[in-house]
């Protein structure tokens, strides 16, 4: 599988935390997002892209148990240079 390729901007005006195309491999994150979510939705979308047979239930449920994992066990976004 391709890297999919991940674009952080503001996607208010779609009303959409995230938005994954998986004709061009690419994930889009709404940049306004508190982290707890960001996180979420870092796992939300590219389920969509690697796994196009689940349902939007399941990618739902399966975000937000792994996001909630995550979080409790001290994941936090590190920014690099």
């Amino acid at each position: 599988m391709a890297k999919i390729k991940v674009i952080h901007r503001k996607l208010g005006k779609h009303m959409a935390y995230g938005l994954a195309h998986q004709e061009t491999n690419t994930v889009e994150i709404d940049s306004t997002l508190p982290p707890k979510k960001k996180l979420e939705i870092m796992i939300h979308e590219p389920l969509h892209i690697i796994c196009p047979e689940m349902s939007e239930e399941q990618v739902t449920k399966i975000g937000k148990q792994l996001g909630k994992f995550l979080w409790e066990n001290n994941y936090r976004e590190v920014k690099q240079k």
